[in-house]
């Protein structure tokens, strides 16, 4: 079924319909029937339907949803999309009344309307996953204790902190995604119904009780703009590729984690896979798919953005192509968030103790605060880290006259630095790698994840 046939002789031929016809859409029937009430609502509130009119389509349409939510809606190879399906099965239910429904309303009001209610539910839904996701990474973090690794900078060990801290980062970083959904869900937040085709239309609707209908805060200020425009089409699919650039990050942290020469964490047996050659295997698998996919999500947003670049006003068929990119953008994030907080929940940690030489800052440190400029005390600690190599040794094999060797400003306190332990439990500043700091940064995360 088209909705555009009228002033056509011949049928669609099969190469055209094939070509043009995307099943894609269909995922946005909830939100079709949605807005087809509020548009009937409107049209009966102002009198473009009479009373009898309203009732048949609103109840129709009604009947059309209770089938949508059980499953039982069946679409056919002859509906060109979801709308002129939808319009097809109320015609089957109410008869000729049903195209009543189209009236002062255009495929291009209709799918940017339907994919603006589309963004704004599943964006709650994602805020809800990455809520748990960080709730996941604080548990882990909790779970954890006092335990001390290396942070690694350029991939060498640099300074010690609590494993936390480390598991934390992640934590934060996903709160700022959240943040995104939250932030476009604002904009999202104004309907495009009664935009028509692009120029309005002579019909008195009244765009504000359609508006008002499906809790949006405002309607359109331009009717072309509200067509033809797919930028928040593609912000969703931005916030998307950078949600799984987060996760995407971790997810190549923990298979580092999980080799033999990291040897930090091990993951359930359920969330692993083995090998069809090597018995020994256990591969991480949720977690390189993770690392895999986020490249299509980023493929995602290039393509969105290519689609809009050079589209002259107002709405053109090329926009047709968005959907399946959003729906791809989105089902990853989707999939992948309860991929990776599975296999951090189920996590055992079990890291090794980071190397003596993280404390090297630490002992530049020491000499810094009585009163060494730091430029000098790096060279200081420099020296001594080369006197110590060119030897065989590390800096837990050093004692005060290897210190005295280099500066004898160095006094026998400051072989303490040398532990990584002491190191983090010496760090005192804001928000840093110390035990006090993730108790903090785990108590802010719950309170700001509810």
């Amino acid at each position: 079924m088209t909705l555009w046939g009228s002033r056509f002789e011949d049928a669609p031929d099969e190469l055209l319909w094939h070509y043009t016809v995307d099943t894609a859409d269909r995922r946005l029937l909830l939100d079709d029937l949605a807005g087809s009430l509020a548009h009937v609502g409107m049209l009966e509130q102002v009198g473009i339907v009479d009373d009898s009119e309203g009732e048949a389509l609103r109840r129709g349409l009604e009947g059309v949803l209770a089938e949508a939510r059980s499953g039982d809606f069946e679409f056919l190879d002859s509906d060109e999309d979801v709308h002129s399906a939808v319009e097809r099965r109320l015609g089957e239910r109410i008869g000729s009344v049903a195209g009543k429904l189209h009236t002062a309303r255009s495929r291009n009001d209709q799918v940017a309307l339907d994919l603006r209610l589309y963004m704004r539910r599943v964006a709650a839904d994602r805020i809800s996953q990455i809520e748990l996701f960080a709730l996941a990474l604080a548990d882990a973090a909790e779970d954890v204790g006092e335990t001390v690794v290396a942070t690694y900078t350029h991939m060498q060990q640099g300074q010690a902190v609590p494993l936390a801290h480390h598991i934390l980062a992640y934590a934060w970083m996903a709160l700022r995604d959240r943040a995104r959904f939250e932030d476009l869900l604002k904009r999202l937040d104004e309907s495009p119904l009664g935009a028509g085709a692009g120029g309005g239309t002579s019909l008195p609707i009244d765009p504000e009780i359609s508006a008002t209908s499906l809790g949006f805060e405002t309607v359109f200020g331009n009717s072309i703009d509200a067509v033809a425009s797919r930028d928040l089409a593609a912000e969703f699919v931005f916030v998307c590729g950078q949600a799984m650039v987060t996760l995407s990050r971790l997810a190549e942290d923990m298979l580092l984690w999980a080799t033999e020469e990291y040897g930090w964490a091990t993951y359930l047996d359920r969330h692993t896979t083995g090998s069809s050659a090597m018995p020994q295997k256990k591969n991480p698998d949720m977690a390189e798919l993770a690392r895999g996919r986020s490249a299509s999500v980023i493929g995602d947003v290039t393509a969105i953005l290519a689609l809009q670049k050079g589209l002259p006003m107002a709405y053109n068929r090329d926009l047709q192509e968005d959907k399946r990119l959003l729906f791809h953008a989105d089902d990853t994030l989707a999939g992948t968030l309860s991929a990776l907080r599975a296999m951090i929940a189920g996590a055992t940690f079990s890291p090794p103790a980071p190397s003596s030489w993280v404390g090297a800052l630490d002992l530049a440190e020491a000499l810094t605060a009585r009163g060494i400029p730091f430029r000098e005390a790096h060279h200081i600690v420099g020296a001594l880290v080369v006197k110590l190599t060119s030897a065989g040794r590390t800096l837990a094999d050093a004692d005060l006259s290897d210190l005295h060797d280099v500066d004898n400003r160095f006094v026998s306190a400051d072989l303490e630095q040398i532990s990584p332990e002491h190191s983090v439990r010496s760090r005192t500043s804001p928000g840093g790698g110390s035990h006090t700091s993730v108790v903090t940064q785990i108590e802010k995360l719950r309170t700001l994840l509810g």
